[in-house]
């Protein structure tokens, strides 16, 4: 038997997308229960997503500036690489970590979730990923780097168990499958089309190649 949670109440479209990021700043996470059933918060979670990668790969692309070897490959090539390619390749494979968080939400704990209805909470509590545009303070790059990421899982989690009504263990293990994915996924980019070896196809802390 499916497991149901309450309807969430309906509000404006994604017009509403500042208020629901500022009470998403102030630890309101009844917002991501709100937003659940907004179909029109849709398009508000993707251009959250979209504005958070770019924003990391601004950051990985400032601080490539910073470098001495970054000559080689050029900043207008770590510029595309970073920001533009890797912000598209960030996208698609976030949906892929949302997808397979909805596989594991709704047909291993049968929760009654939809994929829309989990995508518009966790495309909003990918937010934090815009922190990552403070790696270009270099000497900082790696704390901003895992700062930015540690609180995007946090808020997943708690997307995920508002959206489907799970507990917090099962709510976890379902994002975290996705989220291992997510890394994964980006790491090989990263490896992927390199900028003089300094990385390649993802923005932010997780621009960097492995092998550096």
């Amino acid at each position: 038997m499916q497991r149901r949670v309450k309807a969430p109440p309906r509000s404006g479209g994604y017009a509403n997308l500042s208020a629901w990021l500022s009470r998403l700043a102030r630890l309101d996470f009844t917002v991501f229960e709100e937003v659940r059933g907004e179909h029109s918060a849709t398009t508000g979670a993707i251009i959250v997503v979209v504005a958070a990668s770019v924003l990391a790969g601004l950051g990985s692309w400032v601080w490539a500036i910073q470098q001495d070897y970054v000559g080689s490959p050029g900043t207008g090539t770590v510029f595309l690489r970073s920001v533009v390619g890797g912000g598209i390749v960030q996208v698609f494979v976030w949906l892929i970590w949302v997808y397979l968080a909805y596989v594991l939400t709704a047909r291993v704990f049968a929760a009654n979730v939809t994929f829309q209805e989990l995508m518009r909470p966790m495309g909003l509590a990918f937010a934090p990923v815009g922190l990552s545009l403070f790696v270009a303070i270099a000497p900082l790059a790696v704390p901003f780097g895992v700062l930015s990421l540690g609180i995007t899982f946090l808020f997943t989690n708690i997307a995920v168990e508002q959206a489907s009504g799970l507990d917090t263990r099962e709510a976890t293990l379902a994002n975290l499958g996705g989220f291992t994915v997510f890394l994964i996924f980006m790491g090989v980019a990263a490896n992927i089309y390199e900028a003089g070896s300094i990385g390649g196809l993802a923005p932010g802390i997780l621009f960097f190649a492995l092998d550096l």
